[in-house]
């Protein structure tokens, strides 16, 4: 026979150990920011509240037009920031970052913004 103080108590337990598996990745900063007005960004970077799987994880930058602003991938040595440096530099108008991660507890995280380049 259980007693019923200590299923709670263990139930409780169980629960507050697994709750970092079931957290998931959030973006925690941008660069450009979200609605940010710049002048001639050299690079997008997002940081990301814990390491993400680099080969499933993409990053992309859209004009006003949707089309592609050409990028080089980046990811930080702790698995955490992932980012593209721009081939040129960009022209004013209005650009939209397209995220997408696979998070380290295996759920995919996608997200997206727009900056405006002066």
């Amino acid at each position: 026979m259980v007693c019923v103080p200590n299923a709670l108590a263990l139930a409780a337990s169980i629960a507050l150990s697994a709750s970092p598996v079931w957290a998931h990745a959030r973006l925690v900063s941008a660069s450009p920011g979200n609605g940010a007005v710049v002048s001639s960004p050299r690079a997008v970077s997002l940081t990301f509240s814990e390491r993400f799987a680099a080969p499933f994880s993409t990053v992309a930058v859209e004009d006003g037009r949707g089309r592609a602003v050409t990028l080089t991938k980046t990811v930080s040595q702790d698995g955490k920031t992932l980012g593209g440096a721009f081939a040129a530099p960009l022209p004013a108008g209005t650009y939209r970052v397209v995220w997408a991660i696979a998070a380290a507890d295996g759920h995919r995280m996608t997200g997206d913004y727009s900056f405006t380049v002066r």
